[in-house]
């Protein structure tokens, strides 16, 4: 069967080398190239003529015009020359089904990342940021370090922090109650959305509590909602294999439930891409559609593949087309979830915009600060502006909300009337 390879920039010398490769390798080769660099039709090139060489018109860029190229030509792999990166896809989503996927009017969360530690004795082999008490680089941030941090949020009207710091083996029930203490003091504006189902395992165990007294404890202190981290699969047979020393699956729904009893809202996440099946993705979605069925308490689902880069977890890296696919299952699996957010931090600005298409109806956060995904060798930043620009550009509205999906910004409609 020939393979059909989707090449930007054709007409350069890199891409006119590639494309006479794969044509060797028996591919069918399509160039895209933009409308306002037309193909110089006197240049003589053998490239042009040959019977599986074609050319069609587009730009990568953008979501509208890119999801157009991909449908109609159906490419098996995708190089991107300007970016000096490939995919191989496997597109086969109909456009009427990923249209009645998306949903309304994406939204905008500005937010900031706070890891108050980087010691943790988990030792998960996915994880490129942890470190041990004995490495120099090892932290615990003080209150007047995190205050900079959030006044930096503020004077940009943010209004959460993702506050985590994994499971730190000498940290106090004390210390975290009274940081948060602090933190609803000083920033009463500011959510903070704080602390996953492992951390909170953790904490019972160290603190010698139960569940639902340290739970209780952190939401009387000041937290607001719980971050859905820690999920990866929610399959014990994997997660025995890549955190053996994390919470199992149970234990991580059971934080969650409690949570939710307590009216703590919470978001749930998927990490996938290494050593899961099909068939565990599957198994994961349904549990927290269980368990979004009794409570009702999950505001969105996040997934994102695993980055690779510095771990000891070793796998071949997911691509994008991989990542639309299961999220657009998610949005479909998942219709007791009202909300879907694309995962840009991970898998970066153009394919975060191409996944409003495919049942994201959120943005995520304008991250002032990230250190996890980008310890593993995935670094994206965006402006605000930036921000609404993609979301503008794949033919939506942005707006801005806080972690309970209500919009704290006025309509540019609005504005414009």
């Amino acid at each position: 069967m020939t393979k059909t390879a989707l090449i930007t920039g054709v007409t350069g010398q890199d891409g006119a080398y590639l494309s006479r490769f794969l044509l060797q390798k028996n591919y069918r080769v399509v160039g895209v190239k933009r409308r306002t660099s037309l193909i110089n039709t006197d240049r003589v090139d053998p490239l042009y003529d040959h019977p599986n060489f074609s050319m069609v018109y587009g730009n990568l860029h953008d979501a509208s015009s890119l999801y157009r190229v991909i449908s109609e030509v159906q490419p098996d792999e995708v190089y991107n020359l300007a970016a000096q990166s490939h995919v191989k896809v496997s597109f086969e989503v109909p456009e009427e089904t990923v249209d009645s996927i998306s949903l309304g009017t994406p939204r905008l969360l500005e937010a900031c990342r706070l890891l108050c530690t980087n010691v943790c004795d988990v030792y998960c082999k996915f994880c490129a940021f942890y470190r041990t008490e004995t490495d120099p680089d090892h932290y615990v941030l003080s209150h007047e370090q995190i205050d900079r941090k959030i006044d930096e949020l503020v004077a940009v009207g943010g209004n959460q922090i993702l506050l985590q710091g994994g499971h730190h083996p000498k940290l106090g029930l004390d210390w975290y109650l009274d940081l948060l203490r602090h933190l609803r003091a000083k920033y009463p504006q500011v959510n903070i959305h704080g602390f996953s189902p492992p951390e909170f395992n953790h904490f019972a165990e160290v603190f010698r509590m139960p569940l639902e007294k340290v739970i209780g404890k952190f939401k009387e202190a000041g937290l607001g909602s719980i971050p859905g981290g820690g999920a990866e699969i929610l399959v014990d047979r994997v997660r025995q294999r890549i955190a053996p020393r994390k919470c199992d699956t149970d234990a991580w729904l059971r934080v969650m439930e409690i949570g939710h009893g307590l009216g703590l809202r919470s978001s749930a996440t998927m990490m996938f891409g290494h050593v899961e099946t099909i068939e565990d993705r599957i198994e994961h979605l349904d549990r927290l559609r269980q368990l979004q069925d009794r409570t009702g308490g999950f505001t969105a689902f996040i997934c994102w593949t695993f980055q690779p880069e510095h771990t000891v977890l070793k796998a071949e890296k997911t691509g994008s087309h991989e990542y639309l696919r299961m999220q657009a299952l998610s949005r479909i699996y998942l219709d007791n979830i009202p909300n879907v957010q694309s995962s840009w931090v991970t898998q970066g600005p153009a394919m975060g915009q191409v996944a409003l298409k495919f049942g994201a109806n959120d943005f995520g956060s304008l991250m002032m600060e990230e250190n996890v995904v980008s310890s593993a060798g995935t670094s994206f930043r965006l402006s605000l502006e930036e921000m609404r620009r993609l979301i503008q550009e794949a033919g939506y509205e942005a707006r801005q909300r806080n972690n309970g999906y209500e919009l704290v910004d006025v309509a540019e409609t609005a504005l414009t009337a």
